[in-house]
């Protein structure tokens, strides 16, 4: 009785795992990119290159998909060496003491608009982890990559923080006619480009064959 026990749940759990196909994030064609207002004019913008991380797609049901997500700090970049460099040091984001910021989803759940989904989940930001939710606004469809044999998707997600609520208070001197240099309120855009990876032990997908001349 106990051995058909075990064998349902290693049965159920194999059965989760099939359900949910795994993508990595495309370093080389992903991005996520900020927007905070400077000055109380304009808005100043940057972007981190080097994003990494997995998304464990549940097909039939993209509620029950988990997201993994890591950003190395280090390659921010807003065309400006000297703010690239402030921003790096310990008045924003102290790049040697936490070197990158990481999201992990604890829930999915369906937007407003069709094909839209939200994904809440812990964001670990100056070694500060506060709860954020992704607005997905675009999930692709599934296309075979010509030079990998592999399906592609991609995604674009927003999302609005707080410096403050990471402990990045800088903000510079008061206005003259009030206000501060720099805002608080941080928009958040990311675009990614997801790569199916086969699971452990199985074979890559073959690309198809190349048509004949």
């Amino acid at each position: 009785m106990k051995m058909h026990l075990l064998a349902a749940a290693v049965a159920l759990v194999a059965s989760g795992a099939q359900a949910a196909t795994r993508y990595e994030i495309d370093t080389a064609h992903s991005r996520a990119s900020f927007s905070i207002r400077h000055m109380m004019v304009s808005n100043a913008k940057g972007e981190f290159g080097n994003v990494t991380g997995e998304v464990m797609l549940d097909e039939k049901d993209p509620t029950k998909s988990t997201v993994k997500a890591t950003i190395d700090v280090k390659s921010l970049n807003t065309g400006q060496e000297k703010r690239d460099a402030h921003l790096k040091s310990p008045d924003f984001f102290d790049v040697e003491k936490f070197p990158t910021i990481t999201f992990e989803s604890t829930k999915v759940s369906k937007g407003a608009k069709k094909g839209s989904y939200k994904v809440d989940g812990n964001l670990t930001l100056h070694g500060v982890t506060k709860p954020v939710t992704l607005n997905v606004e675009e999930l692709t469809e599934p296309v075979k990559n010509p030079m990998m044999g592999v399906n592609q998707r991609g995604a674009s997600a927003t999302a609005t923080i707080s410096r403050k609520d990471f402990s990045m208070t800088w903000a510079g001197p008061a206005l003259d006619k009030g206000g501060v240099v720099l805002g608080d309120d941080v928009k958040i855009n990311i675009d990614a480009e997801l790569l199916e990876k086969p699971a452990a032990g199985e074979a890559p997908k073959a690309m198809d064959a190349a048509p004949k001349k």
